[in-house]
């Protein structure tokens, strides 16, 4: 091993020691600007992310927390103080926030810095090349050390006693037997997403909620000894999407979910955001969407639902130019029956992302 080779794992060495031996005695870590200095040498960029941890961190700010509190962020500088500042509030300080910054362009990094001065909550950061959702969940449950965690959009955030509430919930009700919990989500307005639970449902699977009438987005809290032992979301070259419930509907064939009907988050929908642009996403990442319509297909108990699935996925896999699609469907008689309603879908799909380039290229969106 050469003088250069030799030097860059004394540094690698020496950057692990300093961040995690310090952490277990609840004495300072690493600077900012010296890891900043670093990362500009190249010599701690490992796999196109790297970690700024907090400084001043004492054992009782994180050695023995929680909750993880989680939001993927990408160019989202102009909404995540608002995220930021419901954590300040919380009423419960049993949690930690890990901010993955998924390649951002704007000045969320400086942003995240300057919260970590200021030292109101334990934070961590961490910034990777841009991969979508699913890759910023795939470095967030690689980085999580606490009991629970919860995902927080950087356009969303959390009523006053969420934490407390979610805390106080698991250890009132939690055990081994449950992979963790679902919560509600409200609007800013204060209307709840979707459906609240019945109250003589106290246990379900997130894909159970769904196939028995449930509706909207919930709050998903998870141990994260069991979120951590499935696969992590496949990564496609040139595409940033692939639905975090597949990970989701993998832990649903083991364990079940408590169900609570607080409310963890209120969420605010941006018009960039992902669901706001389904059709855009089913444009650009077709080979992800085709990957988890297989997985759903094996999944879904219904008839109907599976058929549903056989037609997303058709219409994905003449997006992706995949001739072999029938061959490689679970479900081959069930696709070759949805052959029609997927080519229609695709044609949608097409016409309602050129609609809106065309508009947008005219100014009129």
């Amino acid at each position: 091993m050469g003088n250069v080779d030799s030097g860059i794992l004394f540094k690698s060495i020496c950057l692990f020691v300093l961040v995690h031996v310090p952490s277990c005695f609840g004495v300072s870590l690493v600077d900012i600007a010296d890891l900043e200095r670093s990362r500009e040498k190249g010599w701690n960029d490992i796999g196109g992310a790297y970690i700024i941890y907090l400084l001043n961190v004492d054992q009782r700010m994180i050695g023995k927390k929680m909750l993880t509190v989680f939001p993927p962020a990408y160019n989202r500088a102009h909404t995540i103080g608002r995220t930021y500042e419901s954590l300040c509030r919380q009423t419960c300080q049993d949690f930690e926030w890990l901010v993955i910054d998924d390649g951002s362009s704007d000045h969320t990094k400086e942003l995240v810095e300057g919260w970590i001065k200021e030292n109101k909550i334990p934070i961590r950061y961490i910034y990777q090349n841009n991969q979508g959702m699913h890759g910023a969940h795939n470095t967030a449950y690689r980085n999580i050390h606490t009991e629970l965690n919860t995902c927080i959009d950087s356009d969303d955030y959390m009523p006053d006693d969420a934490v407390e509430k979610i805390i106080s919930f698991w250890n009132q009700y939690g055990s081994d037997k449950y992979a963790g919990f679902i919560g509600l989500d409200r609007a800013d307005s204060g209307d709840i997403i979707g459906t609240v639970f019945p109250e003589n449902v106290k246990e379900t699977t997130l894909l159970g909620y769904y196939e028995h009438g449930g509706k909207g987005d919930k709050k998903l809290v998870y141990r994260t000894d069991v979120i951590t032992k499935y696969p992590e979301y496949p990564i496609f070259d040139g595409e940033k999407y692939v639905g975090l419930a597949y990970k989701y509907y993998l832990i649903d064939q083991d364990y079940t979910l408590l169900t609570c009907n607080d409310v963890f988050c209120i969420v605010e929908y941006q018009t960039d955001g992902s669901s706001m642009n389904m059709y855009k996403q089913y444009w650009r990442n077709p080979k992800g969407f085709v990957f988890y319509r297989k997985v759903r297909m094996r999944l879904v108990s219904s008839y109907k639902r599976r058929f549903i699935e056989c037609v997303h996925y058709v219409s994905s896999s003449i997006i992706a130019k995949n001739i072999s699609f029938i061959k490689e469907s679970p479900c081959k008689w069930t696709t070759l029956m949805a052959l029609p309603g997927g080519i229609l879908l695709y044609c949608l799909i097409r016409y309602k992302v050129k609609r809106t380039a065309y508009m947008n290229i005219k100014g009129l969106l």
